[in-house]
């Protein structure tokens, strides 16, 4: 291993980290999944900054990094839904967008080829309030208390960040496809 790999292993730990959060969450162990979720959030920012600092960029990690972050932030939320814990419309939107963005990806992939992962500062703001609202709610069994004010308006924080970076990525990626398809799809993007 390489000085350089460092941010692709830090992705795949946060992939690890996966199962024993949603488990942990099943079994109501709601501060050992806190300690957890802020190591796998912390992490998510620590593999990007090495990436950027160090140029340590790779193709792996372009999509290792957001295939992380989708599988913590859908797992998680699908999981605080099944518990009662986070509204369910709200999953719904955080797990809509997620498809929209996933089969974009796929859908511009089979158009126009390889796809450069970049998200937007709206979606690097979303998946940060995502992991703060997460944390946020599991200090609620904890016995920690976090005023009502606060938490409405993290899920309007979320709610709103949600629908402007799926939007954001919508408007982006048709406009690259676009610009593909006029060039001719496939391999010349």
């Amino acid at each position: 291993m390489k000085a350089r790999d460092i941010p692709n292993l830090i992705c795949v730990l946060r992939i690890l980290l996966v199962p024993p959060i949603v488990m942990g969450l099943l079994r109501g162990e709601f501060a050992t999944v806190l300690l957890l979720f802020a190591l796998a959030g912390g992490s998510d920012g620590l593999d990007g900054f090495l990436a950027r600092r160090y140029e340590w960029r790779s193709r792996l990690g372009a999509i290792l990094d957001p295939l992380a972050d989708k599988l913590l932030m859908v797992c998680t939320y699908a999981t605080l839904g099944w518990l009662g814990l986070l509204p369910w419309w709200l999953v719904a939107l955080v797990l809509g967008r997620d498809g929209v963005i996933v089969s974009g990806a796929l859908a511009y992939h089979r158009l126009c080829g390889e796809i450069e992962m970049a998200p937007s500062r709206i979606s690097k703001a979303n998946t940060l309030l995502q992991i703060l609202l997460v944390m946020l709610l599991l200090l609620l069994p904890l016995g920690l208390a976090v005023p009502g004010w606060v938490m409405v308006g993290m899920i309007a924080l979320v709610t709103v960040t949600t629908l402007l970076s799926g939007g954001d990525y919508v408007r982006e990626w048709g406009r690259q496809a676009r610009r593909c398809q006029r060039r001719g799809g496939v391999g010349d993007e």
